[in-house]
């Protein structure tokens, strides 16, 4: 057991020159035709394009959503870095409508990001994959929302982002789709804010 923990605390080791290049190509070739195809964008095109086999694209990338992950990391980590920023509003009600509406748009926007996330795990291990990233971003935005009575109490991240991807997977490719989203998540953001208490002002 001791060895096994070690071993997966120990660092990967670099890839080599020719290794980082076919890495590079295969990422590459996946970005684009990802934004033509979508998440389910053929594996077989993507290491024809990068021109490798489809081995060596395995050996990087075992699996879809592996190779889906890194294709979109640094885009998801600019939603990240926008909810840190968000985190320190003097309005957190306010501040977590603007993320999550960013979001929407993102994912209607970006070819292929919400099918992505929702291919990945619902419960997604903290720390790890997009959609951990996200629920770890916006869960200190939905915290103070909460704390200054802007959110129910019983809503969770998890559902949040799982609205907001909704609305970006059927908005995805409209002409408009950053508005419909936009309008769409503002809708659905209406049924997590608190009932008005019985005689209390409208």
């Amino acid at each position: 057991m001791a060895d096994t923990a070690a071993a997966s605390a120990a660092p990967a080791r670099p890839l080599r020159a020719d290794a980082r290049r076919n890495y590079d190509r295969i990422l590459a070739a996946a970005e684009a035709e990802v934004a033509r195809s979508g998440a389910s964008a053929s594996l077989e095109e993507i290491a024809r394009q990068a021109g490798v086999g489809s081995a060596t694209l395995h050996r990087h990338f075992p699996t879809r959503q592996a190779l889906l992950e890194e294709v979109f990391h640094d885009r998801v980590e600019a939603l990240c870095a926008q909810a840190r920023e968000l985190a320190t509003s003097d309005d957190p009600g306010e501040a977590l409508v603007t993320w999550l509406r960013a979001v929407a748009v993102y994912g209607a926007t970006t070819r292929g990001l919400a099918a992505s996330l929702r291919m990945g795990p619902a419960h997604p291990p903290s720390g790890t994959g997009c959609g951990a990233m996200l629920l770890d971003a916006g869960g200190e935005l939905l915290r103070r929302a909460q704390d200054a009575g802007a959110v129910r109490r019983e809503t969770s991240m998890i559902d949040l982002l799982t609205l907001v991807n909704a609305v970006s997977l059927v908005t995805e490719g409209d002409a408009d789709a950053a508005d419909e989203a936009v309008r769409l998540v503002s809708l659905a953001i209406d049924g997590v804010r608190p009932l008005p208490v019985p005689g209390g002002p409208a």
